[in-house]
């Protein structure tokens, strides 16, 4: 089934320019609409409408980037006009198209699926040394010792450490994951590190040293510049937000810039962020979980449509392990980490969530 699932894939991307029509597609597959679509579904946990609409919007970002007239655009991924574009757009990035041809902000990214990858990308593979000389030659002030680099998580810390990718600058790890399990208002401060500790079942000691002293950096030094590690993934983004809140928090006043990068890639996109509303989305998302009243960056903006719909209790994520439950775990979870890769939950967040749902 895998393959015939592939096979509408292959055909769905190869008529992403052309008015989408279930019934060529059961045509060439040879089955009913009905039975194209509840299998596209059962083995990929999104429809074929949908998974239409992401691809043809997410590849008319690079055409924006290249500063193609909007209406051509439009029409090339077969909308009736410019306005029915820019509002599909602006409902899946938050921002409208011409926002985004002007700015070049990052966004989340959705390529094309392959069911059943036989290898995996190597995550942060060898491309990473060229895309930070890149970045060097546009902006060697970030890599002086005023300057300190947060990066999500301890693997791509110690890799930045150990190799001194970022010149003399400082290099600190934030080892958490905000997208799950509940938070405070105020971050880093005694009321968090215990609300955390709990959701996370570690003891307030342990807590402290795997996600609060390597933090030390950030708590008593002073940097002209920080610079922001995170993937544009889900998990990495509620990340990203928590650390920018705490910033704003402080009263953080020197020059933050967002490094964003797809976690099977490392391609960087850097962003100049303005400080100002990040603890008041913070407390709207990851507290209160509700939506943000301000503009955000598309990334941000998806990821919070993905966390808040994975607090619903019958998300895609759920669907999926219940049809499947019959799986192996491991099987189930590396299906889960190839299809669902804008959640970037980790093995502890699926198996929690695989063990719950059987």
């Amino acid at each position: 089934m895998n393959e015939h699932i592939q096979l509408m894939i292959d055909w769905i991307e190869d008529h992403l320019k052309n008015e989408f029509s279930l019934d060529k597609l059961s045509n060439y597959m040879g089955y009913s609409p009905y039975y194209c679509s509840f299998k596209f579904h059962q083995v990929t946990g999104i429809s074929i409408r949908r998974y239409v609409l992401l691809r043809r919007l997410y590849l008319s970002t690079k055409d924006l980037a290249n500063d193609r007239k909007i209406i051509d655009i439009a029409f090339d991924y077969e909308y009736s006009s410019q306005e029915a574009y820019s509002r599909a757009f602006k409902a899946i990035f938050g921002i409208n198209p011409r926002e985004f041809q002007l700015h070049q902000m990052p966004v989340q990214s959705f390529v094309k699926l392959t069911i059943n990858k036989e290898e995996e990308c190597c995550r942060m593979n060898i491309s990473r040394k060229k895309e930070v000389e890149q970045l060097q030659n546009e902006k060697n002030e970030l890599f002086d010792k005023d300057v300190l680099n947060i990066l999500n998580g301890q693997v791509m810390y110690e890799e930045f450490k150990d190799k001194k990718l970022m010149g003399d600058s400082d290099y600190v790890p934030f080892n958490e994951a905000m997208c799950v399990n509940a938070t405070t208002k105020q971050v880093f401060n005694e009321e968090f590190i215990k609300t955390r500790a709990l959701g996370h079942h570690v003891s307030l000691e342990d807590y402290i040293k795997k996600v609060i002293d390597p933090l030390d950096n950030l708590f008593n030094k002073e940097y002209k510049c920080i610079v922001l590690w995170f993937g544009e993934d889900m998990f990495c983004q509620m990340n990203l937000l928590t650390i920018l809140a705490y910033l704003e928090q402080w009263g953080y006043d020197g020059k933050v810039f967002l490094n964003s990068f797809r976690e099977d890639e490392f391609k960087v996109s850097q962003t100049e962020l303005k400080l100002g509303n990040f603890f008041s989305v913070y407390n709207e998302v990851l507290v209160n979980h509700e939506r943000p009243s301000n503009e955000l960056l598309p990334v941000m903006y998806q990821a919070i449509d993905i966390y808040l719909d994975l607090l619903k209790e019958n998300n895609a994520v759920v669907k999926y392990i219940s049809k499947n439950k019959d799986l192996p775990t491991s099987e189930l979870m590396n299906r889960l980490f190839d299809l669902f890769p804008t959640i970037g939950y980790g093995d502890s967040q699926y198996l929690e969530l695989i063990n719950r749902n059987r």
